[in-house]
């Protein structure tokens, strides 16, 4: 009897800077490793795609001091892993059905998944199939376009969550945002869930799992497996 194994789609950001002021970002590092180990540990397949392909740019602050996790040191040794990463498919190109859609985030989202149309294609498609589809940090930004064919956003009325108003202030990057991203989710109808800053906060709601902050990345990625264990969980 054949195997086939499960399959987590990874949506990167290939944006490395912010927007006209030039300060550099990407992923948030943390956000990447710390799902991706607990994917490949439960037995996972983890596909990488982003909007130009090739090297997934990281948010240098993301390699420094305690953002340095025990998950981004096993990266750090991990060359199996960081070649996933460093040759990244082009999303536009991506057309097969997986079991689940994982937008990591960072501050690079804000600025590219948050307005790419391959990104709201793959979401919505997974969607409306019944996939997990999750979110981390401004990872949530590649879910604003995700439209019905009535122009509806598809995850109104649905418990979100992301990078909190106050926590852009405490990392003094509220002026270098294109927009917030909580005020973004509540405009377009999400029932925004917030816990205080930095903590972990993770909303499940149906097959939509959302995390507030770095700290939530483990715990959305644990609710995709315990999704994928039971659908009807949650």
């Amino acid at each position: 009897m054949e195997i086939v194994n499960i399959i987590i789609l990874f949506i990167v950001t290939s944006q490395a800077q912010m927007g006209e002021a030039g300060k550099p970002t990407g992923v948030w590092m943390e956000e990447v490793t710390t799902p991706y180990y607990a994917f490949v540990d439960a037995g996972y397949d983890v596909v990488v795609v982003s909007p130009e392909g090739g090297q997934m740019p990281v948010d240098p602050r993301s390699l420094e001091g305690g953002a340095v996790t025990q998950s981004v040191k096993r990266y750090q040794a991990d060359e199996a892993a960081q070649k996933v990463f460093t040759d990244t498919h082009k999303l536009s190109e991506w057309k097969e059905v997986v079991n689940a859609v994982f937008l990591p985030g960072g501050h690079g989202p804000m600025f590219d998944l948050a307005n790419n149309q391959d990104v709201a294609m793959v979401v919505v498609q997974h969607y409306a199939l019944g996939k997990p589809v999750a979110a981390v940090c401004h990872g949530p930004a590649g879910l604003l376009t995700a439209t019905d064919d009535y122009g509806n956003w598809i995850f109104a009325d649905k418990e979100v969550t992301g990078f909190s108003n106050a926590e852009e202030a405490a990392v003094g990057l509220t002026d270098e945002m294109p927009f917030l991203l909580e005020d973004k989710l509540v405009e377009l109808g999400g029932k925004y869930v917030r816990v205080e800053n930095f903590q972990p906060n993770i909303v499940v709601d149906g097959n939509l799992i959302t995390g507030q902050n770095p700290a939530s990345a483990e715990g959305a990625a644990q609710a995709v497996i315990k999704k994928l264990e039971d659908p009807n969980q949650g």
